[in-house]
């Protein structure tokens, strides 16, 4: 059901008009001229006009002019029983949605008020959509380290140059790497994700740089890579640490000929691609090692950026972790939670070893399970090791007694998935697994 403003000068067409609406459901306002139904959307809130292009005080396309200024996502449809094909385009380039000529079919009214209100419709979940995805990838905290980190996105973003950023995990790479996405000229265009870490050898490749129709066994159809998808825009590589050396090379020379060749295709297709890349890797210790290729390394840091891990910005800690914990009480429609002196402390005093991707998970449990407003310091056992167990006769048994809480902790702050808890606390799952059947904390993915 809409609120629907109907302008026209015939009371005859607007009454016939608004009844047909009111047989829809629809609520319906009439206005006799421009004039009046400027002062109506002042004072009142509709979703849709209809407004007829000749009006005893002006014509419509002057007033649809007004009305886009003033409410710019207030949809109108122009009606108009003696108009050109000259007058249906103009008001159509000045934002109208449709426009319908007199005598009204009801079909075609009906059938443009439905498919205006789906455009709002679309367009308010869109805002919400591009609202909630800035705000997730916000950067949070008042040090002076991230006014810095700021200061360099803001000097960065306008320019093409390559971005390499480094930092631990869970410090806020891709946040970063969005940043400058956003604050750039590209930011109309695709921002384009791959995880170089998440994607089997055999098939980083065919994800990057496509793949013709019959290239290989399976590919039934053409395929763009992610080079491609991100043309004009942005491409992020996280974790471009962890990337073969073969497809090192490729990526290379994507990067210095500006082009890429599909698999099983031999023709080059020109990109225009600006390229952030992120790693929690030291490449450098990786060069030495052979594992990296000093060229490609150099061609990736022309700007580089090193994330700090939130233990170097203590006084951002509880800053965040009240941030994220009032954000998950109205996303949960929970009442707001505090914490106590005793929590606050506590808090600040942990070491967040998965860093800010920690503090967020550990927020978004508190907000779920803590039945009371005020978190307190014994609503957050885990969050300290430095007391082993009162039990342990030796040093074995306390490292055993610290590991079984400290992966306990992990786990859940993880929701009991091994993989993500490995990535968490930097251990190759394989060996996190054994550890697991150890202390009799078995999880699945």
């Amino acid at each position: 059901m809409a609120q629907i403003l109907i302008v026209d000068d015939e009371k005859d067409v607007a009454q016939s008009l608004s009844a047909i609406l009111k047989d829809e459901g629809h609520r319906t306002t009439l206005a006799g001229s421009g004039t009046e139904a400027k002062e109506k959307i002042k004072n009142h809130i509709f979703d849709l006009v209809i407004l007829d292009i000749w009006l005893p005080d002006g014509e419509g396309d002057d007033f649809l002019k007004e009305i886009h200024q003033d409410s710019p996502d207030l949809p109108v449809i122009m009606i108009s029983g003696h108009a050109n094909v000259a007058t249906a385009v103009r008001c159509l380039h000045l934002g109208a949605l449709d426009f319908i000529e007199k005598p009204l079919s009801i079909e075609k009214i009906l059938s443009s008020v439905q498919n205006s209100m789906k455009i709002k419709r679309l367009e308010v979940e869109n805002r919400t959509l591009k609202s909630k995805v800035s705000q997730d990838y916000k950067l949070l905290g008042k040090s002076s380290i991230m006014e810095e980190i700021r200061r360099m996105i803001s000097i960065v973003a306008p320019k093409n140059a390559t971005v390499l950023i480094t930092g631990e995990n869970g410090t806020g790479k891709e946040n970063v790497a969005r940043q400058i996405y956003q604050s750039s000229s590209r930011n109309h265009k695709p921002f384009i994700a791959i995880n170089c870490a998440a994607i089997p050898e055999d098939l980083i490749e065919s994800e990057l740089f496509g793949y013709d129709k019959g290239a290989f066994t399976g590919a039934i159809s053409s395929k763009k890579g992610k080079f491609e998808l991100a043309h004009e825009g942005t491409l992020f590589l996280d974790e471009i640490g962890d990337m073969s050396l073969k497809t090192q090379s490729k990526v290379l020379r994507v990067i210095q000929e500006q082009s890429i060749e599909r698999l099983g295709s031999d023709s080059s297709i020109e990109i225009d691609v600006r390229i952030i890349a992120a790693t929690n890797k030291d490449l450098e210790k990786r060069i030495q090692e052979g594992l990296f290729r000093e060229d490609l390394y150099y061609r990736l840091s022309v700007i580089p950026m090193k994330i700090p891990p939130l233990r170097e910005r203590k006084e951002d800690i509880l800053f965040i972790a009240q941030h994220y914990l009032e954000y998950f009480c109205k996303e949960f429609g929970i009442f707001l939670k505090t914490f106590s002196p005793q929590a606050e402390i506590r808090i600040k005093e942990y070491t967040w070893p998965g860093n800010i991707r920690e503090l967020k998970n550990l927020m978004e449990r508190l907000s779920i399970v803590v039945s009371s407003e005020i978190i307190e310091e014994e609503d957050l056992p885990l969050l300290s090791f430095k007391s082993a167990s009162p039990h342990a006769n030796n040093f074995r048994e306390a490292r055993s007694h610290f590991e079984k809480v400290f992966l306990k902790e992990k786990l859940q702050v993880c929701g009991h998935n091994i993989s993500k808890t490995a990535e968490l606390v930097g251990l190759e799952r394989s060996y996190l697994s054994k550890k697991l059947k150890l202390y009799g904390m078995e999880s699945e993915d």
